[in-house]
């Protein structure tokens, strides 16, 4: 078995690129693989390797400026769900294009999961989904409201536009792990909305420690990486991803004549060439291989 460890942390670098080698040189040397991404607020991703490697890892991360309070979720998995190591620099490690807007400063309540069933149950409370459209599409919680965003830069501009529907409501929040909530909590109270409520952990945690039977999920919860969605008590779900578009794809969408895998489906066939698919399916072979490297893009 495989350790799975999703990690943030908010903090100041003010060299991020000094820490990618090191760190990039560290995880290939112990078979970690994964995504990290480095910016100036912090440190962001998700990387499996054995416990001895997670260990490793997660050690010299928590021994960088200002990580001494790291925390991080895990999960299993059989097989390596990631086929190379990436340690990324980035402008932010979650991007929302708001410059003003700064999680080590404040955000919103944390809500422990056993206490979120009874929050989002509230007759006063609206329930913000804050995740991308097609994460929602295959899993969200009872009664949420779906912004229908395709990224999470879009999510202020939503909000700008919708805030009317929220007057006089308390406001509840939630994504993956949480990462994206410490910043739309931020931005909410910025805004002026009075209480700004989060799930602590995010989704995962919810599925992790909340029974099934007394669950108020529904569907199954995207994660970013080969094992695609996850269900209650973390076990993998039935969803595969389309390396093209990135988007989720049961069993029944892959087995439409669209699909390859790696290249395209149903859904982004009409959006490449055939150049495009051909460039995919290199990159898929790629993947297959397996690399090792940090590179920058500052996106």
């Amino acid at each position: 078995m495989l350790i799975v460890a999703a990690l943030y942390h908010f903090t100041r670098f003010p060299d991020p690129a000094a820490l990618q080698g090191p760190l990039a040189k560290l995880c290939c040397s112990l078979g970690v693989r994964g995504t990290l991404l480095l910016a100036p607020e912090g440190i962001n991703g998700t990387i499996a390797g054995t416990r001895e490697g997670i260990n490793a890892v997660l050690a010299h991360i928590r021994a960088l400026p200002g990580c001494d309070t790291l925390d991080w979720k895990e999960s299993g998995a059989d097989t390596m769900p990631f086929g190379r190591m990436k340690v990324r620099l980035k402008r932010e490690i979650v991007t929302m294009g708001q410059p003003d807007v700064d999680p080590s400063a404040s955000v919103g309540h944390y809500v422990e999961a056993r206490d979120w069933n009874a929050l989002i149950s509230a007759p006063d409370v609206a329930v913000i989904d804050t995740r991308n459209d097609y994460e929602v599409e295959i899993g969200t919680f009872v009664g949420a409201v779906d912004p229908e965003t395709r990224t999470f830069r879009d999510f202020p501009a939503w909000w700008e536009e919708n805030a009317h529907r929220f007057q006089g409501k308390r406001i509840a929040m939630f994504c993956t792990g949480g990462i994206r909530c410490e910043k739309s909590t931020n931005y909410l109270m910025s805004q002026g909305v009075p209480e700004v409520f989060h799930l602590r952990g995010g989704i995962l945690k919810y599925l992790e420690d909340v029974p099934e039977e007394k669950s108020l999920w529904q569907g199954e919860c995207f994660v970013f990486d080969k094992r695609v969605s996850l269900g209650h008590g973390l076990r993998q779900g039935q969803h595969e991803l389309c390396h093209a578009c990135r988007r989720p794809l049961s069993a029944q969408d892959r087995t439409r004549p669209e699909y390859e895998a790696g290249v395209s489906c149903h859904r982004c066939h009409s959006e490449y060439d055939d150049a495009d698919r051909e460039r995919f399916r290199e990159r898929q072979r790629q993947a297959d291989r397996g690399e090792c490297f940090g590179d920058a893009d500052m996106s």
